[in-house]
């Protein structure tokens, strides 16, 4: 079986689009690499944890202030 001109005008078509595709990319890639920017920070990054360590040493005083004062109640 031949191919018909339809068929092969859809090829046609096709290979045009995908060259089409392929030139885009060639002219504009270089243009959408550039904008990309990845280096290290000049100062370290710091995360700050002294807000959980700040509550658990509160929670930990807390319990032995009720303790003491349990202490305190049984012995008068």
């Amino acid at each position: 079986m031949r191919p018909t001109s339809e068929s092969r005008s859809r090829s046609a078509a096709s290979k045009a689009a995908r060259a089409a595709g392929i030139l885009a990319l060639a002219a504009f890639g270089p243009l959408l690499a550039s904008c990309v920017n990845v280096r290290a920070p000049e100062r370290p990054i710091e995360v700050n944890l002294n807000i959980n360590i700040r509550q658990e040493v509160v929670v930990r005083l807390q319990q032995d202030v009720r303790d003491l004062i349990e202490r305190e109640k049984r012995d008068y």
